[in-house]
């Protein structure tokens, strides 16, 4: 299974950036899928998912309200659209399939990782 991210950028405060996620390798409307973030020196952290239907997604508190996940199983890819973004924002973007519940946030990533994504927000 390879995954690949893309749409990362420099915006300012306030901005907002739409990020993909293809994946290849693997029946893609048949599993769940999900956003985390790695900023410099800090731990990967769960962001977003959605199940195989694009009907259940679950966010961290930190992103609530402001970022959407979303899903095509038509087209094999994910997006998440980041509203407002703000610099604690910062951070490479990671995509992956993912195993456990997403609905309350049990979620845990499955299988290699892309390349990620860097998302840079000055103030």
């Amino acid at each position: 299974v390879t995954v690949a991210e893309s749409g990362g950028g420099l915006v300012q405060a306030g901005e907002s950036l739409r990020l993909s996620c293809t994946a290849s390798g693997v029946d893609f409307k048949e599993v769940g899928m999900g956003w985390f973030r790695q900023a410099l020196g800090k731990e990967r952290e769960k962001v977003s998912c959605i199940n195989w239907s694009g009907g259940t997604t679950h966010y961290s508190d930190s992103v609530k309200g402001r970022f959407t996940i979303s899903r095509d199983n038509g087209k094999n890819i994910m997006y998440l659209q980041m509203n407002n973004l703000q610099p604690d924002d910062t951070a490479v973007y990671y995509c992956a399939i993912t195993r456990g519940w997403c609905y309350n946030g049990g979620y845990s990533p499955s299988g290699s990782w892309g390349q990620g994504t860097q998302v840079t927000v000055f103030s």
